[in-house]
C-alpha cells in the first residue's frame, strides 16, 4: 500500500507501539509527490467521522482541505500544494456526536507564539551543526564516574530585558551559556520546553510535545542554543513530562471527541490536583507518541539527556489522590501502575538503543527500587535518580534552629544508609523555592551572617556528600525572595557584598568540585566515601572522607552545623601526616570570619560556626 507516501509496515509498527520514529510520518511534513510540492497531513483520529485541515486559507471553517482515512485504526492523510510554510492550521474534527472540534495538530514542530494557539506548517531546517568534537568527547565519557553539576533554568525567567520582554534562544545563547560556563556547572537543565499555553505552567502542562516554545524563537534558534551549549562543553538536559497532559480544548483532551490519548476510565485518567489528564500507557499508540518524542528531542536538537517528571505520579494508580477520591487497583490488587511500569522500561530500553551516551533522570519520590538499575536485572532502566529523601531531610534539618538540631541528627546521616542503593543526583530544586516555601537562604535560621553563613555550609556539604549536584537558578544568588515566576532573578543582588560573595563562592566551589577527583569518581560505590564520626550529635559537627580511584585522591571534610565556635576540637585521620586546609567556607572571600584550623595536623581544629573544612 502506498498512501501518500505513508508505508503500510510504519503504520502497522505505530499500532504496535514500536514506530519510534513516528513523527516523521505523522504531523505536517513538506515533500514531493509525484512531482508536486506541498504538504502532507497525517493524524490519528480514531473515533472521528471527518477531519479536515482549516487556516485563514480557508477562513477557519472549511472542508475544502479534507484528509483521507487511510486505515481501519483511525490514521487520516491529505496532501496539499496550496499551503505554504509559516501557514497557521489546525484539524477539523467530526465527532461521533457531530459536533466540531478545531485541534492544534500533536505532531507539530512549530507553534504559533501565545495566546494563538495553532500550529504552523513548518519550514525545513537549513541549521548547519558544529558540535561533532562535543558528541565525539560525550562518547568517550562515563558519567558515573564524571563531575555533573547542572544548573536548573526556566529560560522566561532567568533574566529579563529592561522592557520586560523574553531573551531569545539566540540571545541565551550568547548570554546565558557564558555565564553557566564561568560558573563552572558542566549541564543546562531546562524546564520544559515543548509548547504549553500557560506560562506559570513553567512547561508542564504541554500542548504541543514536538514543538519547541515558540516563545523564544524557532526550532533553528533552540538548535543554535544547544549548538552554543556543546562549544562552551555544556551538556543540555530537557524537562520531559510523560506522566500527563493539559485540558485545553485545543490539546490533546478527547481529541476527537472521546479519549484518544488519556485513559478511558476517568478514575485513571484525572490528575485531580494538577487539573490535568494521564496519558494511557497502555494503548500502542501512545507508547509510539511518547517514545517516538523522547527520541526526537535527542535527534533533532542534540539534547544530551531528559529529566523525567513526576515518575512517581506514573507509578501509583493513586499516587496523589485526597480522601474522598476512589482508588482504582490493578489486576493483582497492588496500587502499582503496570502499564506505566512497562512503558517506563521501553521507553529507556529504546532510548539507549538509540542514544547510547544519554542521560535518563527519573525525578521518583518514593522508595520505589531500583530506578537507576538495568531492565535485565528488574530494574527501570534510568541511569540517575533525584534523591528527593537527601532533599527533604537537609532542608528540614537546615531550618531548624540550631539549638534543636542535635536533637535530629540522623537527618543529615540517614541519606548514607542508601546514598548507593541508586545512582543519585542531589537536587535543590525549583519545586523546593516557590509557593510559599522560601528561598533557600530564607530558610536558615538567624540574624544574616549565620543565614549566609548556613547556606554556605548547605552547598558545601551537597557538594561533598556522594552523587550529582543540581542547583535552582538564584541559588547561586543567595537571593531572599522565592522564585517569582512571572520576573527574572534579583540580579541587583550582586551589588550588595554579602550576595556578591555567596556568588563567588557558589562559582570556586563548583570549580573546586570539579578539579577533586574524590568528590565524583566513586559517586555510586561505597568504596567512595567512609566516616571518620558520623555520631557527634552534641555539637552537630560530622567529619568524613571521600576517595577517588587514585589512592592519593583523599580528601578529609568536617563540618560543624551549629553557630558555636569548636576549640581544640580533635578529628581522627585515615593515616599519619600533615594535612592542610585546601577549602573553607568560612573565608573572608566568601563572607565569613576568616577563621582557619590551627594547628594543620588536624589532631586537634579550631572550627568555626556554621561552616565545612576540606583537608588533603
Amino acid at each position: 500500500m502506498d498512501n501518500l507516501g505513508i508505508s503500510e509496515h510504519d503504520l502497522y509498527l505505530f499500532h504496535q507501539g514500536t514506530f519510534f520514529q513516528s513523527y516523521e510520518t505523522f504531523g505536517c511534513h513538506h515533500l514531493v509527490l509525484n512531482g508536486e510540492s506541498g504538504y502532507r497531513f497525517v493524524v490519528w483520529a480514531p473515533h472521528a467521522k471527518q477531519v479536515s485541515v482549516v487556516g485563514e486559507f480557508n477562513y477557519w471553517n472549511g472542508d475544502d482541505y479534507p484528509l483521507h482515512r487511510i486505515n481501519d485504526q483511525g490514521v487520516w492523510a491529505g496532501f496539499f500544494t496550496s499551503i505554504e510554510a509559516g501557514t497557521s492550521y489546525k484539524y477539523k474534527i467530526t465527532t461521533s456526536y457531530d459536533e466540531t472540534l478545531l485541534k492544534a495538530d500533536p505532531y507539530a514542530f512549530t507553534s504559533e507564539v501565545r495566546p494563538a494557539t495553532a500550529s504552523v506548517a513548518p519550514a525545513p531546517s537549513t541549521y548547519k551543526w558544529s558540535d561533532q568534537e562535543w558528541l565525539s568527547e560525550r562518547e568517550k565519557q562515563a558519567p558515573y564516574d564524571s563531575p555533573l553539576l547542572v544548573y536548573e533554568v526556566h529560560l522566561g525567567t532567568w533574566k529579563r530585558k529592561d522592557d520586560g520582554t523574553l531573551y531569545s534562544y539566540r540571545e541565551l545563547a550568547e548570554t546565558l551559556v557564558p555565564y553557566v560556563k564561568d560558573m563552572g556547572f558542566t549541564h543546562i537543565e531546562l524546564l520544559p520546553l515543548a509548547e504549553h499555553p500557560y506560562d506559570r505552567s513553567w512547561g508542564y502542562q504541554i500542548t504541543g510535545y514536538f514543538s519547541v516554545t515558540s516563545r523564544f524563537g524557532s526550532p533553528d534558534d533552540f538548535r543554535y542554543f544547544v549548538d552554543t551549549c556543546h562549544k562552551h562543553q555544556i551538556g543540555v538536559i530537557m524537562d520531559w513530562v510523560p506522566g500527563h497532559f493539559c485540558k485545553d480544548s485545543h490539546g490533546l483532551r478527547l481529541f476527537d471527541g472521546g479519549p484518544v490519548f488519556e485513559y478511558e476510565d476517568s478514575r485513571k485518567a484525572e490528575k485531580l490536583s494538577w487539573g490535568t489528564l494521564t496519558f494511557d500507557f497502555g494503548k500502542p499508540e501512545i507508547q509510539s507518541f511518547l517514545i517516538s518524542n523522547a527520541v526526537f528531542w535527542m535527534k533533532e536538537f542534540h539534547i544530551d539527556g531528559l529529566r523525567v517528571d513526576a515518575v512517581a505520579n506514573m507509578l501509583y494508580l493513586n499516587f496523589d489522590k485526597h480522601d474522598g477520591e476512589e482508588k482504582i487497583y490493578n489486576t493483582y490488587g497492588g496500587e502499582e501502575n503496570l502499564e506505566a511500569i512497562a512503558f517506563l522500561r521501553k521507553l529507556n530500553e529504546t532510548v539507549f538503543k538509540y542514544q547510547p551516551h544519554a542521560l535518563m533522570m527519573a525525578e521518583e519520590s518514593t522508595s520505589w527500587p531500583l530506578v537507576s538499575s538495568p531492565i535485565h536485572v528488574g530494574g527501570l532502566g534510568f541511569n540517575f535518580k533525584w534523591n528527593m529523601g537527601w532533599m527533604n531531610d537537609m532542608l528540614e534539618y537546615m531550618e531548624m534552629d540550631p539549638v534543636h538540631r542535635k536533637w535530629n541528627h540522623s537527618l543529615i546521616t540517614f541519606s548514607l544508609m542508601y546514598a548507593f542503593s541508586e545512582n543519585y543526583i542531589l537536587p535543590l530544586s525549583h519545586d523546593e523555592v516557590v509557593h510559599g516555601k522560601r528561598s533557600l537562604l530564607n530558610k536558615m535560621p538567624g540574624d544574616q551572617w549565620q543565614q549566609f553563613a548556613q547556606l554556605r555550609l548547605l552547598y558545601g556539604y551537597m557538594m561533598t556528600h556522594p552523587g550529582k549536584k543540581l542547583l535552582f537558578m538564584g541559588g547561586e544568588l543567595g537571593q531572599y525572595d522565592e522564585w517569582k515566576d512571572l520576573d527574572d532573578l534579583d540580579w541587583n543582588l550582586l551589588d550588595y557584598p554579602l550576595h556578591n560573595k555567596v556568588h563567588r563562592y557558589v562559582k570556586e566551589l563548583n570549580h573546586f568540585y570539579r578539579e577533586e577527583k574524590a568528590l565524583f569518581e566513586k559517586d555510586h560505590e561505597g568504596e567512595g566515601f567512609f566516616w571518620i564520626n558520623a555520631n557527634d550529635y552534641e555539637q552537630s559537627i560530622i567529619s568524613f572522607v571521600r576517595k577517588g580511584f587514585d589512592p592519593e585522591d583523599e580528601l578529609l571534610i568536617v563540618c560543624n552545623f551549629t553557630p558555636v565556635v569548636r576549640y581544640d576540637y580533635r578529628v581522627g585521620v585515615p593515616k599519619p601526616g600533615t594535612y592542610k586546609e585546601i577549602f573553607n567556607s568560612d573565608s573572608e572571600a566568601f563572607g565569613g570570619s576568616g577563621k582557619r584550623a590551627q594547628p594543620p595536623t588536624l589532631l586537634f581544629l579550631n572550627i568555626g560556626t556554621a561552616k565545612i573544612n576540606i583537608y588533603r
